[in-house]
């Protein structure tokens, strides 16, 4: 399948934040955005959240994202109502 390029606009502070969020969990911002693409459309959702914890080594957050992943791949991933949507929305515009 031929591969076509897309630009995403966001404030450069939020950049380099996902910049080195994405080298924390060993991958990159391309990766990253095309995983939670195959994803959305596959399950015709947002069904995950992807966290780091700052108390767990860089071993462990890769271990639970490839646990996360194999998971994912299996169909086993948690689908969110609208209102769990609309709940981390709000979550994330105040910076809880």
């Amino acid at each position: 399948m031929p591969q076509v390029s897309m630009t995403v606009r966001m404030d450069s502070q939020l950049k380099t934040m996902f910049d080195a969020l994405c080298a924390e969990f060993g991958m990159s911002v391309n990766t990253a955005i095309n995983v939670f693409a195959r994803t959305v459309v596959q399950r015709r959702c947002i069904p995950f959240e992807i966290r780091a914890d700052e108390k767990r080594s860089v071993e462990e957050r890769m271990a639970a994202f490839h646990n996360m992943r194999k998971w994912a791949e299996n169909g086993n991933t948690p689908e969110l109502s609208l209102e769990e949507i609309n709940e981390e929305i709000e979550k994330a515009r105040s910076g809880k």
